[in-house]
């Protein structure tokens, strides 16, 4: 038989608790990381603003490119963009706000910003809100559209 030191017989019968504390450690800091870098629900305010704006300059850039007026309808519930064909509006994209996501808009005509054939605007604020934040998405006269924060 082998002969078998206490030190040894402490090593065999497994984890110490400092190892165990540190493992917990890491495995607390890891939990933190992934908490922190989880997306909102139906995304960020700044993503969904950002996106309309996209949207927003490409209605312009059709306009221009296609020398037909378009517009952006602002509702309660999303955003349709449309193209004046033939003397008549065309539905084009519908987009639906994220959930919580509001919108109030002031300027434009009534519930729409339209953008003539050469890409000039009626001045438009829309605000999106969400929970205690706000993000304005600002369309000027010569079509320019900007965020503001």
């Amino acid at each position: 038989m082998p002969l078998v030191l206490p030190h040894d017989r402490r090593r065999q019968n497994g984890f110490t608790l400092v190892e165990l504390m540190v493992v917990i450690v890491i495995i607390g800091l890891a939990a933190s990381v992934v908490v922190l870098a989880m997306p909102e629900a139906g995304g960020s305010l700044a993503s969904e603003a950002e996106t309309f704006a996209a949207r927003a300059k490409a209605a312009r850039d059709g306009a221009i490119l296609d020398a037909r007026p378009a517009a952006i309808r602002i509702g309660p519930g999303g955003y349709a963009v449309s193209r004046r064909i033939d003397g008549r509006w065309q539905p084009g994209g519908r987009y639906p706000w994220a959930e919580g996501t509001t919108a109030a808009m002031s300027g434009g005509s009534g519930d729409a910003v339209r953008f003539d054939a050469t890409g000039l605007a009626e001045p438009a604020e829309i605000v999106l809100s969400r929970d205690e934040r706000r993000i304005a998405v600002e369309i000027g006269e010569d079509g320019h559209v900007a965020l503001r924060r």
